[in-house]
């Protein structure tokens, strides 16, 4: 660099205007603006109605609740699962500024809203769907169902024995005590103020540790019902744990062999279209009988039952399959696997086997012949197409869930589903255009 060179230095000390036209600055056909036109499109008068502030009384206004439900369902399909990180990108990302539109926003706002709401989620949901069912992009005739394994925001070394729950809940009652015998000799109010902060983490602590030894009773109460039927595997297993972080989350094996604290995500979807028409997050290690609520769920949200429901093996039983062939509001037909049977059996266990057979429901009967055709295994094909929209979802965030509770993480479900069937509904509708 020579001395005779002219350029235009650097000046981060002098104070500046910006004048930002957002609306410039993000495409037409940019995907936050999608996300917000459907936004508008919904019935959210059941937030608005929520809100305390009103005008002409004292009272701070909250944040629009459509750039609240906008920014979670863009953050979603971004794969964006943090409210801090949220909070961040909505003061820098040109995309997530457009959608606050100088919206004042914070992290526990942001946290609050994201679980504060399951009703309203799940209703959007099931019309959103509805929506889609009413343009002739949906259909009920063929359903899949599937389980998904989701790991849960607590370590093995949280899982507590009833003997460690009983130390902690004995340790808390201690801590409390010295906290609030301290509280009312301090004078200072700014010590005061810590301590009762530290008395309300104990407090939490307590009542985590009083909710795991109820759900302890109740893994107790499950192992002593599977213990009738197997009793030699239960009596196996080690002593019964709950996690003291999420109480209701239970280990679970994944696919890769590892046992993990974890929640099973039930989802039911078009797999033709890739439209999420229900879900439901359970705390059950396997999926078997849970096709059944999963039809009743249907029938709640659209007013009809599936034509036919294509599950995997052992997740509707010879119960469930007979049940839902005679179902009230109308009969579905199942489509699974049959349970692969050896034919190096005795002739007194194949005469045992034939006798069984013949002594099934005729609905049942009728599955098992129904699989046996060329036809049935065609219709069944489809199912491996849900097995996408799980891979999807967890592509997009939904692997760990940051949040505890079956109500808390039910809500991370419906904000995943209604992001994927606002992009596939986008999808379905220029497809048709």
């Amino acid at each position: 660099m020579t001395s005779e060179a002219r350029f235009i230095e650097a000046d981060r000390s002098q104070t500046r205007w910006d004048f930002i036209d957002l609306e410039a600055l993000l495409p037409t056909d940019h995907r936050a603006r999608i996300v917000m036109s459907f936004v508008e499109s919904l019935d959210l008068s059941e937030l608005y109605d929520a809100i305390k502030s009103r005008e002409g009384e004292p009272g701070r206004p909250p944040p629009d609740p459509a750039v609240l439900l906008a920014l979670w369902l863009y953050a979603t399909i971004e794969g964006v699962g943090s409210a801090r990180h949220l909070e961040r990108l909505a003061q820098r990302d040109v995309a997530y500024r457009w959608i606050a539109g100088g919206v004042p926003l914070n992290y526990h706002g942001l946290s609050d809203f994201r679980v504060g709401h399951v009703e309203v989620l799940d209703r959007l949901l099931s019309e959103s769907v509805t929506a889609l069912i009413g343009e002739g992009l949906v259909s009920l005739a063929e359903i899949a169902i599937d389980g998904t394994k989701v790991r849960a925001n607590a370590s093995n070394d949280s899982f507590k024995t009833d003997t460690k729950l009983a130390r902690v809940e004995a340790a808390v009652e201690q801590r409390l005590t010295t906290l609030k015998a301290e509280i009312e000799r301090d004078p200072e109010a700014s010590s005061r103020r810590k301590r009762a902060s530290q008395e309300r983490a104990a407090r939490e602590v307590k009542e985590r540790a009083v909710k795991a030894r109820a759900i302890l009773e109740q893994v107790r109460a499950e192992r002593k019902e599977r213990a009738k039927k197997h009793p030699k595997d239960e009596a196996k297993k080690s002593e019964a744990k709950v996690s003291l972080s999420d109480p209701e989350a239970r280990k679970m094996r994944f696919p890769d062999g590892a046992v993990r604290a974890a929640y099973n995500a039930q989802i039911a979807a078009a797999p033709s279209e890739g439209i999420i028409l229900s879900v439901e997050m359970t705390d059950r290690r396997n999926d078997a009988g849970l096709a059944a609520p999963m039809v009743d769920d249907i029938i709640r949200r659209y007013g009809k039952t599936p034509e036919k429901l294509l599950v995997d093996t052992h997740y509707a039983t010879s119960e469930d399959i007979a049940a839902l062939a005679e179902h009230a509001a109308g009969s579905v037909q199942v489509f699974a696997p049959t349970p692969t049977e050896r034919d190096n059996i005795s002739a007194r266990a194949l005469a045992n086997r034939k006798s069984k057979r013949a002594r099934e429901p005729e609905s049942v009967k009728e599955w098992r012949s129904r699989m046996g055709t060329q036809a049935g295994q065609e219709v069944y094909r489809l199912r491996k197409l849900i097995e996408r929209i799980n891979a999807n979802l967890k592509n997009h965030g939904f692997g760990f869930l940051y949040v505890r509770g079956l109500i808390k993480t039910k809500a991370v479900i419906l904000w995943h589903a209604l992001a994927n069937n606002l992009m596939a509904g986008h999808r379905l509708r220029k497809q048709v255009a």
